[in-house]
């Protein structure tokens, strides 16, 4: 049977730490005296003495899990953490209602990005800091279940990032608190910096804090309902281009890059691969939409690197509607949403290395097809692909396209039309936010979805946030079994 003390020991952690993280928002309303500061007490005070009390309780038990349980304990962290964030949607004058605030939650802790609210300019700054903390919290979560749980389940491919034995990077930092510690340091450093360059470039204090949050995690929530669009700088938007583009970056490389070869970062297969890909969106979008976008040619290269960026990296944010840039844009767009960025970032979709390996299937199928008895070695960063990465990869891919398939095909029966439909379901399950057409493109959003619909997303967007597997395999007979 499962030892449900642990379980019981990190879910009272969750929920002490959510408690503690309450306060943020508590002291931003007391600043603004919005008065809606007492939102957040009643929560603060439950979650407290609910989660002190299953810590103290577990206190001095071994955290000792075995692989079961840490499917359970990371399906149901992030679970309660979005039940847990939803409340304050609940009972701030947002006013939303249970189904809603679960969106608003679940597409804030998965960095997704997607939002039901249409009037954010008239929101209190303490909802609005509460969306893009839990999008900063859900960025670092993310990169580190990707670099230290989805390898240890042999997630679709992960392992290949495993930090134990032959793997290289165990040679940088032999230990995985000192790796964490130091993706933390990072990670909050990259923040300050660009909380820093957003305020020198004429942000206002708060927009810097709350869009430092969602850049880095490449979350999208902005503070403003037309999002970047509302600052009309484009010093911001270099800005916001640069740091989109770190939180798609490995944050595993970035924590072996030392200031003495700071270009260490741009030797990384995937981060290269990233970049090229990039480059050329941008160049084919710019050959094809340049007419359609006004202003001078600098003008033109940053409104479409801006975009590109923040789709593939599935931050969100939007300068310009993309739309109007013809249809070559939103067809590249929706398969810039499926590519995604680096294993180990913030990013979603189904991550650049597994393009990599499946292109690397394919070349030795090929070979093998000519030369059958032949030995053919495959290497990535200079580590061996072993059978089991190709298959675990290539599971990865059908069920990825199985899962978005199947979500497309029940938003259907709410009623929206395909485009909609197709577009909605690769937006969350790529944690993208903004989708194409009328009704979800970057002028709308999600509230005029019905019940059912937004129910769809958030599953969706849950299961790709955590590599699908990792829920999928609770729904196994087999696995509830001694």
């Amino acid at each position: 049977m499962f030892n449900l003390k642990p379980i019981a020991l990190v879910g009272g952690t969750v929920v002490c730490a959510v408690g503690f993280l309450l306060f943020i928002p508590l002291v931003v309303e007391v600043i603004y005296k919005t008065g809606s500061w007492q939102s957040y007490a009643v929560p603060i005070l439950l979650y407290l003495i609910v989660g002190g009390s299953l810590v103290i309780t577990n206190r001095n038990i071994e955290l000792k899990i075995s692989t079961k349980e840490a499917f359970i304990i990371t399906v149901l962290s992030w679970l309660l953490l979005c039940i847990l964030c939803s409340v304050p949607f609940i009972y701030t004058q947002s006013n939303l209602g249970i189904i809603d605030a679960l969106f608003e939650s679940m597409s804030g802790i998965t960095t997704t990005g997607s939002t039901i609210i249409g009037n954010l300019d008239e929101l209190p700054k303490g909802i609005l800091i509460w969306r893009a903390l839990l999008q900063w919290l859900g960025g670092i979560g993310i990169v580190v279940i990707a670099l230290f749980i989805l390898p240890f389940l042999r997630i679709g491919g992960m392992q290949l990032f495993h930090l134990e034995g032959d793997d290289p990077y165990d040679k940088f930092l032999p230990k995985i608190s000192s790796v964490i510690s130091k993706i933390f340091v990072i990670y909050i450093f990259l923040t300050i910096i660009l909380f820093g360059l957003y305020y020198a470039n004429g942000m206002t204090i708060f927009d810097s804090v709350a869009h430092s949050f969602s850049t880095i995690s490449t979350g999208g929530f902005s503070t403003h309902t037309t999002s970047f669009a509302y600052f009309e700088n484009q010093s911001i938007l270099i800005i916001a281009i640069i740091f989109m583009i770190l939180g798609s970056f490995p944050f595993l490389v970035l924590a072996q890059t030392s200031m003495k070869n700071p270009l260490a970062t741009f030797k990384d297969h995937q981060v290269k691969i990233f970049l090229m890909i990039l480059m050329i969106s941008v160049a084919l979008i710019y050959f094809f939409a340049k007419n359609f976008i006004s202003g001078a040619t600098i003008n033109k290269i940053v409104t479409i690197s801006f975009n590109t960026i923040s789709i593939i990296s599935g931050t969100g944010f939007v300068s310009e509607n993309y739309e109007n840039w013809g249809n070559y844009a939103s067809v590249l767009f929706l398969i810039l949403m499926f590519i995604g960025g680096c294993a180990g970032s913030t990013t979603g979709g189904l991550k650049v290395f597994r393009f990599q390996i499946l292109f690397k299937f394919i070349s030795l199928h090929l070979k093998k097809m000519l030369q059958p008895h032949a030995v053919i070695a495959k290497q990535f960063n200079g580590k061996k692909i072993k059978d089991s990465t190709y298959d675990s990869v290539m599971s990865f891919f059908f069920i990825y396209i199985i899962t978005f398939a199947i979500s497309a095909l029940l938003l259907s029966f709410s009623g929206l039309d395909f485009l909609t439909c197709f577009s909605a379901a690769a937006s969350a399950i790529s944690n993208v936010g903004p989708g194409l057409g009328e009704i979800i493109g970057p002028d709308g959003n999600y509230s005029s979805l019905t019940n059912y619909a937004k129910l769809i997303l958030i599953f969706t967007m849950f299961l790709g946030r955590l590599e699908m597997l990792t829920i999928l395999v609770l729904f196994l007979p087999s696995f509830w079994k001694n």
